[in-house]
């Protein structure tokens, strides 16, 4: 057990496993097994282990080495690919401007953002301020082909995902499918900095949250990573290798009227470079998300009211980054709905004693 102080006290996997799911069923014809395993998982832990993802670990290690290749390059180099240069949050996000409450709270990464690519001709993008659009690329040769690969590679995954989640359900894909044109599917190509922190409250690797969107299929590098178990305590998920983790999001929570968990997760500082690649694997910006029609029981309309996907999404992102954030406090964005001091969908976890 790691319990040296409430930053980073957890169970470790020895005292609290956490599943690992064969996804080879998804390729040849058993999806219902893999329903069933995803089905247990998403009601209990809400985060799993996949293995038989078909990913090639050639493509994996290609993707760690564009990650450090560009963010080994100077910081004057990086900046000129500034997120707040674009109007859909794309390119270089510097470690300040994560978190509106910087520097009374440091979280140690930084990242270059990336969607699902759209159009400029999109009317969301033309909208300004929608998370739908085209990327934007540093001038790095090759660089563009292997993060649009792996991109490509996991985005798939994920469609096959949602099927199984879908039949984990008992509904028609189809009912999810719909809303994937566009999606705002974000990946995030993290480096958690090198630091002379002391793990705190207020010194993180990443705070605790839950995932805005469906689900997300993360790829780790090093240890850091804890998630919320159904018992509501932290446990460790260092990397295993050869797998992805998956946690199921608010999105997923909603439509299955609480059933699939939305669970916690959060980034210790360690102290070390670790670098990591979460897809967050969403919908489109105006879908309108609510409990599926076999869920929807008074009770769960009531906890879980209508909301658009993409609504959601800045809600909780306005608070993530400074230059939204101030954006927004200037007027330069205006939303039109209010953003929510803690999310709905946040759980607190208990006291672990030595």
């Amino acid at each position: 057990m790691n319990a040296q102080n409430p930053a980073t006290a957890a169970l470790t996997l020895e005292e609290a496993t956490l599943p690992v799911i064969d996804l080879d069923g998804l390729f040849s014809g058993d999806e219902s097994s893999v329903a069933q395993a995803l089905d247990e998982a998403a009601r209990t832990t809400g985060f799993f282990y996949i293995t038989g993802h078909r990913i090639p670990e050639s493509l994996t290690n290609a993707m760690f080495a564009a990650s450090q290749q560009f963010h080994s390059m100077p910081r004057t180099f990086k900046m000129k690919y500034w997120c707040g240069f674009t109007t859909n949050h794309r390119g270089y996000v510097p470690f300040e401007e994560i978190g509106s409450d910087f520097p009374e709270k440091i979280n140690y990464h930084e990242a270059w953002d990336l969607s699902y690519e759209a159009p400029d001709d999109h009317p969301d993008y033309l909208a300004g301020w929608r998370m739908t659009g085209p990327n934007v690329w540093p001038d790095l040769p090759g660089w563009k082909n292997t993060v649009s690969e792996y991109y490509t590679a996991v985005f798939d995954l994920g469609l096959k995902l949602l099927d199984a989640l879908a039949l984990a359900l008992g509904v028609d894909n189809q009912q999810l499918r719909k809303y994937i044109k566009y999606p705002t599917s974000q990946l995030r190509m993290l480096r958690y900095l090198e630091n002379n922190d002391p793990p705190t409250e207020t010194a993180v690797g990443i705070g605790s949250h839950s995932d805005f969107e469906a689900f997300t299929i993360l790829l780790q590098g090093a240890p850091g990573l804890q998630v919320m178990n159904a018992d509501d305590y932290w446990v460790e998920a260092p990397p295993i290798p050869g797998t992805f983790i998956v946690n199921i999001g608010d999105i997923f929570e909603t439509w299955s009227g609480g059933k699939f968990k939305a669970t916690q997760h959060r980034v210790v500082n360690t102290g070390k470079e670790r670098y990591s690649f979460p897809l967050f694997f969403g919908l489109d910006y105006h879908s309108v998300v609510k409990p599926l029609q076999k869920f929807s029981t008074p009770e769960v309309i009531n906890k879980y009211p209508p909301m658009v996907a993409g609504e959601h999404l800045m809600r909780m992102s306005v608070n993530g980054f400074r230059y939204m954030h101030d954006a927004v406090e200037k007027g330069d964005i205006k939303l039109g709905y209010d953003i929510p001091e803690v999310s709905p969908f946040k759980r607190d976890a208990k006291s672990i004693s030595a």
